[in-house]
């Protein structure tokens, strides 16, 4: 096995208590039915920062990440199937970034 970080762009904080609820549920579902290959369930994160060798800008970038996941996989395919089935990817709101984690 090995660890697979999903990086998350996009979706939304939900308006109301009862959109939230479901958006969590949603989430609960997806974690559980990845069961003991989740590491991590990670989380929303705030603003990024990109630091770089002259500057701090506090934008988050081009394409801000929102998230994370830390997943245990058999394989690159699992990964990317179970990245497909993560809520927001499948309803459309946001995208994952699927990337290996490096041993080390």
């Amino acid at each position: 096995m090995a660890k697979y970080m999903y990086i998350y762009h996009g979706g939304g904080m939900p308006e109301t208590p009862e959109e939230g609820a479901k958006v969590m549920a949603a989430w609960e579902a997806w974690y559980g039915k990845l069961g003991a290959n989740l590491v991590d369930g990670g989380g929303p994160v705030g603003q990024s920062h990109t630091v770089s060798a002259n500057s701090v800008v506090d934008n988050g970038g081009p394409n801000p990440v929102s998230g994370y996941t830390v997943v245990d996989a058999p394989d690159l395919e699992s990964a990317l199937k179970w990245a497909a089935e993560c809520p927001m990817v499948a309803d459309g709101s946001g995208t994952a970034e699927v990337a290996p984690i490096m041993d080390m």
